[in-house]
């Protein structure tokens, strides 16, 4: 049996992106359940790729209750839908064998990995104030949108938190004249890394630029049939399962991104614990890991996932896998 359903998580503070703002994050969560035993795992339908709960819920409900995890690749597109059917018969199994999904897997036990903290876009005195809040965390990661305050907003972040790293995420908001002139006063303010600057599908103009800031493929890095369209252009490629459709092919993406030379940032959508614990497997050993999805929310699942300081631990098999 598979059953899913609309679940809603108020945010902490409002969050902000070149797209818009929210307050709570909607997500779907599916349980597979058989032979009294059930697996569960979490979704975030998401606009950009043309999904809503509704659309979601439609596919999951379409799938045959017995399908199989190999099954399930060709059943569903990669995206949301297939992603929380796919970690909930990775939990599944787990539960019935009794054995962790990092060992089902073949993976080495998990350790502890350090997250980045988001920042969302907000006028530069205020990004100042939440860098402040927040100059412990050793990685912050600075929304921007292409506007023509987001030198103005990284200055402030970096007033506010002198010795955090810090990486920006544009949401495809720049185009290739203002890469050209802000990457290197960014890359002066100690900024490592830019996602996304250009719009997918429009991101050919990297071909021709000095990668002075090196660049990660977000929105244009879905699974394993992203990566021809990358090289050249990026330096790097965002993995998260609600785009690779589940753990099964983000696991996949993460060993054909390593032989293609891109190094690897894990991601994620804003959602709750469940959905952040099967990418914890898939975080080990990224150079960069944004797994930061719990801590922006109010409210979350019981178990959630632990964070020490800015280390997000393995999940408890109570919570997944």
């Amino acid at each position: 049996m598979i059953r899913a359903r609309e679940d809603s998580f108020r945010l902490a503070e409002v969050f902000t992106i070149s797209r818009g703002s929210r307050t709570e994050a909607k997500v779907v969560t599916v349980e597979v359940a058989r032979d009294g035993v059930a697996g569960r795992g979490e979704c975030v339908p998401y606009a950009r790729y043309g999904e809503t709960i509704a659309s979601v819920l439609a596919q999951i409900d379409g799938l045959d209750p017995g399908i199989e995890r190999h099954a399930l690749q060709a059943a569903l597109p990669a995206g949301a839908a297939r992603n929380a059917v796919d970690c909930a018969l990775w939990d599944l199994w787990a539960k019935q064998t009794g054995r962790p999904v990092w060992e089902l897997a073949g993976l080495p036990a998990p350790h502890a990995v350090t997250s980045a903290f988001t920042l969302s876009i907000a006028k530069p005195d205020a990004m100042r104030a939440s860098a402040a809040k927040h100059a412990a965390r050793p990685l912050l990661k600075t929304k921007l949108g292409g506007g023509p305050d987001d030198l103005a907003r990284i200055r402030a972040v970096r007033a506010g938190a002198p010795d955090a790293r810090i990486i920006v995420d544009a949401n495809e908001g720049w185009r290739a004249a203002q890469y050209e002139a802000l990457a290197p006063q960014l890359v002066a303010l100690g900024v490592e890394l830019v996602e996304q600057p250009f719009p997918a599908g429009e991101d050919d103009a990297l071909l021709h630029l000095d990668r002075l800031l090196p660049v990660c493929a977000d929105e244009s890095c879905h699974d394993r049939g992203s990566l021809d369209a990358l090289k050249g252009k990026y330096d790097m490629v965002n993995i998260k399962l609600d785009k690779t459709g589940g753990l099964t092919e983000a696991l996949s993406l993460y060993d054909a991104a390593r032989t293609a030379g891109f190094q690897v940032m894990v991601g994620c959508m804003v959602g709750s614990s469940l959905a952040m614990a099967p990418a914890v497997l898939v975080a080990q050993g990224a150079e960069i890991v944004d797994l930061d999805g719990p801590l922006l929310l109010a409210e979350d699942r019981n178990p959630p996932l632990d964070f020490i300081g800015a280390e997000v631990q393995p999940p408890r098999p109570e919570l997944w896998g």
